[in-house]
């Protein structure tokens, strides 16, 4: 009887065959600004339960995402994910839109 390893790869060694993309968080939130070129403004808001009242406030967060296309307006409901920066303040991505705002 060998005592010998099985064969691995270079790759297999490293971890990076099996190594998976990090996962990235994603929010939901209404679009408040589009004045930007490529770029709009989300508001997400959450429920946060107060330390010392013991009630649910509104936390509001905004959030500048990059929109390649110019295609979401104020209003728009949408989903972004967490990107790489890609400005200063820009560290998301609009995904996807959930909802178009109201047209009057």
């Amino acid at each position: 009887m060998t005592d010998e390893a099985p064969e691995t790869t270079a790759s297999d060694a490293k971890g990076q065959a099996t190594r998976r993309r990090p996962h990235r968080r994603r929010l939901v939130g209404r679009v408040r600004s589009d004045k930007m070129d490529k770029t709009v403004v989300v508001e997400t808001v959450r429920l946060k339960l107060h330390p010392v009242y013991k009630k649910y406030v509104r936390v509001r967060a905004r959030y500048k995402a990059h929109d390649e296309n110019n295609e979401y307006k104020i209003g728009d409901r949408v989903e972004i994910a967490e990107h790489r920066p890609l400005s200063r303040d820009k560290r998301w991505k609009v995904v996807r839109l959930i909802e178009r705002a109201v047209q009057e």
